[in-house]
């Protein structure tokens, strides 16, 4: 198969904005060509972060107005590539996969991204698999086997605002969850602490200024989360705004960069906890993406705690895997390919992921 042009679309539970990339998608391999993030207003975005707590009436218009957001960035992104197909993950607003029935909710209406750009769009990945009992998320685990499944075990890390590992190797998927907070707690302190004039800890430099308070941690890291065996997911819901809430009621600048060095802790310690657990052998590598493998403080933490496996990113631009990914889904969608991976998410065999609106 030859290469085809497409484009990913994908927001994360830190609601920064529709991260969206241009790729080539083949048979055996996925190139970026370009690829941005494009910010939510200042309005939207604190309407994303509160969205659980919507009524009816105000889901549904921003469903629409996601979608308005989500094709405008497909658009951009574009330029004057004329894709063959595009993959949206949407917006998660709730993800319960432990729920009585499980259940999950995207938002970033399809309908309204194949009406303003003219090309057929993969969107609501999650459900096709929570209906076949499992999970719904990590999504990315299929992509991950794809793109490094190849030669000895590893972990494929991706940081965003929840942390997830695909730790795989010998052409097989070995595990593959969330392992807990990625940079949603760390994102959260600082917006709370500089009175939302600063979104996140640039390069880590004020965690890698404080002091890690280990009893904190150490009562953090008994969280039933952490010791639950996969395949397990998460949203915002559980390492989220009312944790914080709980742990640091009046973060201030004088208080901040402490704070910001345990929650970097208990990204990087629960990671790693979570990959060790379940590697049946030392990895060969680690290989991290996403807005944590730009935080330099969590790195260096990562290196030492998976000492002597080597940590790196991947060959992918950090950025932009995970639009990738959807763009990736979205194809296989269109060949009539599964895209699910049973052995991460806990459903009962590979199934098509996505419902496909045409232009």
């Amino acid at each position: 198969m030859s290469l085809r042009p497409a484009v990913g679309l994908m927001s994360g539970t830190s609601a920064d904005g529709v991260t969206a990339a241009l790729v080539s998608v083949g048979a055996r391999e996925v190139r970026v060509l370009r690829h941005r993030t494009y910010p939510y207003p200042a309005a939207l975005k604190a309407r994303v972060l509160g969205a659980p707590g919507l009524s009816v009436a105000e889901l549904s218009r921003l469903n629409v107005e996601l979608g308005e957001a989500f094709a405008a960035a497909a658009l951009r992104i574009a330029g004057r590539s004329r894709p063959f197909v595009i993959g949206s993950h949407g917006q998660t607003v709730w993800h319960g996969p432990d729920a009585t029935p499980p259940n999950t909710l995207q938002i970033a209406e399809p309908a309204v991204i194949a009406e303003r750009t003219g090309v057929t769009v993969v969107a609501d990945f999650r459900p096709r698999d929570m209906a076949a009992g499992g999970q719904g998320a990590p999504l990315v685990p299929a992509f991950d086997l794809f793109l490094y499944g190849r030669g000895p075990l590893k972990a494929v890390v991706n940081i965003g605002g929840i942390a997830n590992a695909s730790i795989l190797g010998h052409d097989k998927i070995i595990a593959a969850f969330d392992t807990g907070p990625g940079n949603v707690l760390m994102d959260e302190a600082v917006r709370r602490a500089t009175k939302g004039r600063l979104d996140f800890d640039s390069g880590g430099r004020l965690a890698s200024s404080g002091v890690v308070d280990e009893k904190l941690l150490s009562r953090l890291l008994k969280n039933p989360y952490f010791l639950k065996p996969p395949p397990k997911s998460l949203d915002r819901s559980t390492f989220g705004p009312s944790l914080l809430d709980r742990i640091y009621p009046r973060l201030s600048a004088k208080t901040l960069p402490d704070a910001l060095a345990t929650l970097a802790e208990l990204t990087a310690r629960s990671l790693w906890l979570g990959v060790l657990q379940s590697s049946p052998e030392p990895l060969s590598q680690v290989v991290v993406s996403g807005g944590g493998a730009l935080n330099a403080h969590l790195m260096r933490r990562l290196r030492a705690l998976f000492s002597p496996a080597p940590v790196g990113v991947t060959a992918l631009p950090v950025m932009a895997k995970e639009a990738a990914c959807f763009a990736w889904l979205a194809a296989r969608a269109l060949d009539g390919k599964p895209g699910n991976a049973p052995a991460a998410t806990g459903a009962r065999g590979p199934r098509i992921l996505g419902k496909i609106v045409l232009p």
